[in-house]
C-alpha cells in the first residue's frame, strides 16, 4: 500500500514509442492509457511523476515510406508525430513531453552509450553475409523476404518464420527467396557488422531479471534466453539507412532497435533543459534514488528487459526500478481483424465515441498481468452505461436537483459516518492504482457506487421533499449524496480526466487530487447541474465497426492505385430491410425490467405527457409517457410497472426520455403493466 512520505517520490516513466510510418489504432491505446491512469494516479496521490515519449522514427521501413509518398523521411515523421500526438491528446492521455528519436539529443546519447560499451570492450566487429537488393540495392531485413516455407512449402512467407506452421528458419533457406520490396531475387553478399556483446552481462542479467523488478510469467520467460547462453547482438545497418551513422564506421548506422530505447533519455533530457525543477542526473545517474518504470508490450520484452538493462549498465547508467509488461488487445474475442472491422484506429473511435468511454473500459479490465484484454463491443455498451451513466452519474443527478431547490448550498451532511466510510476505502483503491490492478480498484468504487444509490433509495428524498418541515433532511441526504459523488470521482480522477474537470466545475473546486476527498464540502455552493456522461448507443458501434471498414477499402485502394473502393473478403457491412415478422433472437435483445414509479408529474404544455421518475433498483431513468388521459400523477407514484430498459434515449421537446413504459389500450382507455406482487425493481422480465 502506498504510503503519503514527507518528502514526494520522484518517479520517471515512459510508455513503448509509437513507430513513426502508421496511425495509431485501439490495440496501442491499451499501453498509453494503462501508462497515463498510473501516472495520474501518482500525481494526485502527492508524487512527482513525469511522463515522457516520442515516436520511433528511424529504419528502413519509414525510409520506404517516405519514397513510396514522394517526400523526405523527415517531412514523414514530422507528419506522423503531429497525428499522433493529437490523437493521443484527445483520449487525454498527458505526456510531459512528447519528442523524437530523430533528436540531437537522441544522436549525443546514442553515441555516448556506443562509445562506452566500445571502450569497455563490449562492441565486437565481423563480416557477415545477407541478402542483397541487387535492384534497390539495399540489404534486407527478414521481414522484406518472402518466398516458400523449406518446411511446409506454404507460399508467401517471410523470411524468418513461416505463419502456417510455425517453422523458423534463415532467409537463405526459403524456397523461390524474392525482395518483398523490389520482387527481384536476392543475392548474398558479405558486409562487416558491429555487434553488442551481450554474453558479457550474462551474470548481471540473470540476477537482474529475476530479482523481482519483473512479472513472474515475465522473469520465468526470460529464463528460456540463459539457457543456452545469451548471443551477440547486431545493431548496424548498412547504407542507405534512415538514423544515425556509427561514429567511428563511416558508412554503417545504428539499428532502429538501439537508439528507440535511448529516445527515453533523450525525450526526459529535453525536458530537463526546459523546465528548472528537473535534472537529468537525479534520475539517470547509477545511484539515482528516483523511480524509473517503462510500460510495454509483450512483443518487445527481450529488448528492454535484456539488451537495454544490459546497455544502460555497460554505459554506467541507471537500470529502471521495474518493466511493466501488458498483453495484447482482442475484440469480440479474436484477434483484431481489417476484414471485420474490428481494426480500429483511435482517430475513427474518435468519430464515434467518447474517448472516457474506452479509458474507463480498459481499467476495469486491466490487472498487474500480462493477459491480453478482450474489448468484448457488447460487454463494452453494457458496462459504460451502467457503471458510468447508470450508478456513477445516477448519483449526482438524482441529488442535485433538491439541491438546488434548497438555495443552490450544499448543507451538514445527514450521513457523516456514511462520507467517512467512503473516506477510509481511498487506501485500499490507492494500493490497487499502484500495483495497477485497475480492474480490482473499479470494482472497489462501483461498489461504492452501489451503495451510495441504495442509501439515497431508502432515504426517498423525492418523498420527503413532499412534506411539511422535512426540507432541512433533504438537503442533508443530498448533501451527503454530492459528497460522496465526489469522493468516488476522486478515484476516478486518473480514469475519467474530463469528466473529473466537469466534476470540479459543477462542484465549484480547484482540485480533485487523492488528499482533496477527505474535507466534505459543507455550506458550499454548487453550480447547475449539466449532463457528464451520455448512454453508448448500439447504433454507434455499429457505425464504428463500418467506418473502420471503410478505412480499410480506402487503404487497399490506396496501395492498389485506383479510387474505386476494394471488396473485402467476407463482403460489406449491410444492413437487414425492415421485415414483417421478428425471430426470437431478436426479441430476446429487448431488456424488460421491472420499475418502481417514484415520482410523477404532469407536463406542462402537453396534452397527453407525464414524466416519470423510475427506480430501476439502483439506478433512476426519466421516461415521458402518454398516459396523461388515463392517469393523475400522485395516482402512479410508488406503483410498480415494466419497461424497456434498453431503448435508445430519445431527446424531446420537453427533455431526454430513457426508455418506455409498456402500457396496454383499446382506443378509448389505456393502462400501464403492473406486475405480480413480489416483484422488485431492477428485476429483468422472462
Amino acid at each position: 500500500m502506498p504510503q503519503q512520505l514527507p518528502t514526494q517520490r520522484k518517479i520517471l516513466v515512459t510508455s513503448a514509442l509509437p513507430y513513426a510510418n502508421g496511425p495509431i489504432h485501439l490495440g496501442h491505446l491499451l499501453e498509453y492509457i494503462q501508462t497515463d491512469i498510473w501516472t495520474r494516479f501518482q500525481n494526485s496521490y502527492g508524487n512527482l511523476c513525469t511522463y515522457v515519449c516520442a515516436d520511433d522514427a528511424h529504419g528502413t521501413a519509414i525510409m520506404l515510406r517516405a519514397e513510396q509518398e514522394g517526400i523526405t523521411p523527415e517531412q514523414l515523421i514530422d507528419r506522423v508525430r503531429v497525428e499522433h500526438h493529437e490523437d493521443f491528446k484527445n483520449f487525454h492521455i498527458h505526456f510531459d513531453n512528447y519528442y523524437s528519436t530523430h533528436s540531437d539529443e537522441n544522436r549525443y546519447f546514442s553515441e555516448l552509450i556506443y562509445t562506452r560499451l566500445r571502450d569497455s570492450g563490449h562492441i565486437a566487429r565481423r563480416e557477415i553475409e545477407q541478402m542483397f537488393d541487387p535492384e534497390k540495392g539495399i540489404f534486407l531485413a527478414d521481414r522484406f523476404i518472402k518466398g516458400t516455407c523449406p518446411e511446409c512449402k506454404a507460399e508467401d512467407q517471410y523470411g524468418d518464420n513461416c505463419e502456417k506452421c510455425s517453422a523458423t528458419y534463415s532467409p537463405t533457406e526459403l524456397i523461390n527467396p524474392r525482395s518483398a520490396i523490389s520482387g527481384a531475387t536476392p543475392l548474398l553478399k558479405p558486409s562487416e557488422h558491429y555487434f553488442f556483446k551481450l554474453p558479457d552481462f550474462q551474470n548481471f542479467l540473470a540476477e537482474w531479471t529475476q530479482d523481482g523488478r519483473l512479472q513472474d510469467e515475465v522473469a520465468n520467460k526470460l529464463k528460456e534466453w540463459f539457457t543456452d547462453g545469451l548471443q551477440e547482438w547486431d545493431i548496424s545497418r548498412d547504407a542507405p539507412y534512415f538514423g544515425f551513422e556509427i561514429p567511428d564506421a563511416p558508412g554503417k548506422y545504428f539499428y532502429v532497435w538501439l537508439d528507440a530505447p535511448i529516445g527515453y533519455l533523450a525525450s526526459f533530457k529535453n525536458l530537463c533543459d526546459q523546465r528548472s525543477d528537473l535534472n537529468f542526473d537525479d534520475y539517470w545517474k547509477p545511484d539515482s534514488t528516483a523511480e524509473v518504470y517503462h510500460f510495454i508490450g509483450k512483443d518487445i520484452v527481450y529488448f528492454h528487459a535484456l539488451f537495454w538493462p544490459a546497455m544502460l549498465e555497460g554505459a554506467n547508467f541507471r537500470t529502471p526500478n521495474s518493466v511493466y509488461c501488458h498483453g495484447f488487445v482482442t475484440v469480440n474475442g479474436a484477434k483484431m481483424s481489417k476484414s471485420r472491422g474490428t481494426f480500429i484506429k483511435a482517430r475513427t473511435y474518435l468519430d464515434h465515441l467518447n474517448p472516457e468511454h474506452l479509458r474507463y473500459y480498459f481499467a476495469a479490465k486491466l490487472t498487474s498481468r500480462v493477459d491480453d484484454l478482450d474489448l468484448n463491443l457488447e460487454d463494452f455498451v453494457f458496462r459504460v452505461n451502467s457503471d458510468l451513466v447508470g450508478k456513477l452519474v445516477n448519483i449526482a443527478s438524482r441529488c442535485a436537483g433538491f439541491v438546488k431547490k434548497g438555495g443552490g448550498v450544499l448543507s451538514q451532511m445527514s450521513e457523516p459516518a456514511l462520507f467517512q466510510r467512503f473516506v477510509d476505502a481511498g487506501e485500499k483503491i490507492a494500493a490497487d492504482y499502484e500495483r495497477r490492478e485497475y480492474g480490482r480498484a473499479m470494482r472497489q468504487i462501483m461498489e461504492l457506487a452501489d451503495e451510495a444509490n441504495t442509501w439515497i433509495n431508502d432515504q426517498a428524498p423525492w418523498v420527503l421533499a413532499k412534506q411539511e418541515g422535512q426540507d432541512a433532511l433533504v438537503q442533508g441526504i443530498c448533501s451527503t449524496g454530492i459528497n460522496l459523488f465526489r469522493v468516488l470521482m476522486v478515484y476516478l480522477t486518473p480514469v475519467l480526466p474530463k469528466m473529473s474537470q466537469t466534476t470540479a466545475d459543477f462542484l465549484k473546486v480547484d482540485s480533485m487530487n487523492w488528499a482533496s476527498r477527505s474535507q466534505p464540502l459543507e455550506n458550499h455552493a454548487i453550480e447547475n447541474f449539466k449532463p457528464m456522461m451520455q448512454r453508448v448507443d448500439d447504433k454507434q458501434i455499429d457505425a464504428l465497426l463500418e467506418a473502420s471498414r471503410e478505412d480499410v477499402a480506402k487503404e487497399l485502394a490506396l496501395q492498389a492505385g485506383t479510387e474505386q473502393a476494394a471488396v473485402q473478403e467476407d463482403g460489406p457491412l449491410q444492413k437487414d430491410p425492415i421485415a414483417e415478422e421478428i425471430n426470437f433472437d431478436d426479441f430476446m435483445k429487448v431488456d424488460l425490467r421491472i420499475a418502481k414509479i417514484i415520482q410523477c408529474e404532469a407536463v406542462p404544455k402537453a396534452n397527453k405527457l407525464l414524466k416519470l421518475t423510475l427506480d430501476l433498483g439502483g439506478e433512476t431513468r426519466t421516461v415521458f409517457s402518454g398516459i396523461k388521459s388515463a392517469y393523475k400523477p400522485e395516482e402512479l407514484e410508488g406503483k410498480l410497472t415494466v419497461m424497456v430498459a434498453n431503448l435508445a434515449p430519445r431527446k424531446m421537446k420537453f427533455g431526454l426520455s430513457e426508455g418506455m413504459v409498456l402500457a396496454a389500450g383499446d382506443g378509448s382507455d389505456i393502462y400501464i403493466l403492473e406486475p405480480h406482487e413480489g416483484a422488485q425493481p431492477g428485476m429483468r422480465v422472462v
